[in-house]
């Protein structure tokens, strides 16, 4: 039988941890599989940023600290052993703020059903189209900055679907641009399960077809439900997410990394895993 995808857990990571993390892994106490941009977190940071320096700014200043910050993730991934750097992209100020006020407004309104709701959402992508292309270029360059950085580490670049309407790349140019990049092997598809749902309750994609589009070029998932008003980072089985056709997508050499809230008791978290691990038993076999 198949091996199975490697399961992995995700958590911010304070400069302070990094001492411990290193002296764990000496010790073959932990094993690192991937990291998250940034990593460790930038000096005065405790909590999770993946957009605190973006790549799509205008300000070069910024996109300095992004490509250093950057650097310095995949030296720390090369430094643990971990084969994938998982990456975010962000870029201006929302072009869907007539959509969410409908949302609000009329907090009913299914993309299935509301033609006003899918007129809205048209016209939304539209100006995204239209408005977005130096943001696009700026982290794109920025993006083939750190390519040769993270061949020469033998880490790979995970790029993560978002779960904003206004975040880069748009669902639908994944694959044009992960063939366009300058050094092959390097970069990847990185799927987050919430994430698509999210996407997929405003009527922007279909889950399913999103990863089907994306398997070919895809190394990994963030696994974590969603629940009908869009609160992700759930236990699995807690929300609205088919994880049974998320899984008909997993190959084994995938990283699955179980994403929480940190609100979740431990049970809820070891509820999460054993139904991973029924998924992976279901679709490789034991």
């Amino acid at each position: 039988a198949a091996a199975a995808p490697r399961k992995a857990a995700l958590m911010p990571i304070r400069i302070s941890l990094v001492p411990g993390i290193l002296k764990a892994i000496q010790e073959g106490l932990v094993k690192i599989s991937s990291v998250h941009n940034f990593c460790p977190l930038p000096t005065g940071i405790t909590a999770a940023a993946p957009n605190l320096f973006l790549p799509s700014s205008r300000d070069v200043r910024e996109r300095d600290q992004w490509l250093r910050h950057t650097k310095r993730t995949l030296d720390f991934a090369s430094q643990v052993g971990a084969r994938v750097m998982g990456q975010a992209h962000f870029f201006f100020s929302s072009p869907a703020k007539n959509l969410k006020a409908y949302g609000r407004k009329h907090p009913g309104a299914s993309p299935s059903s509301d033609e006003a709701y899918r007129s809205l959402r048209d016209a939304a992508l539209a100006r995204m189209r239209r408005k977005m292309g130096p943001f696009w270029d700026n982290t794109k360059a920025s993006i083939e900055s750190v390519l040769a950085h993270a061949a020469d580490r033998g880490v790979k670049l995970g790029v993560e679907n978002r779960e904003k309407f206004e975040e880069l790349p748009l669902d639908s140019d994944f694959p044009e641009y992960l063939k366009s990049l300058s050094v092959a092997g390097v970069s990847g598809y990185w799927h987050d399960s919430g994430h698509a749902h999210i996407k997929q309750q405003m009527g922007v994609i279909d889950h399913a077809s999103q990863l089907e589009t994306n398997a070919p070029a895809t190394l990994g998932f963030h696994l974590h439900d969603t629940d009908s008003k869009g609160r992700d980072h759930q236990p699995i089985g807690g929300g609205e997410i088919d994880f049974e056709m998320v899984s008909r997508f997993w190959r084994p050499e995938h990283l699955l990394v179980l994403e929480f809230s940190p609100r979740l008791k431990s049970e809820e978290i070891a509820a999460s895993r054993d139904k991973v691990r029924d998924l992976i038993r279901a679709r490789f076999g034991d």
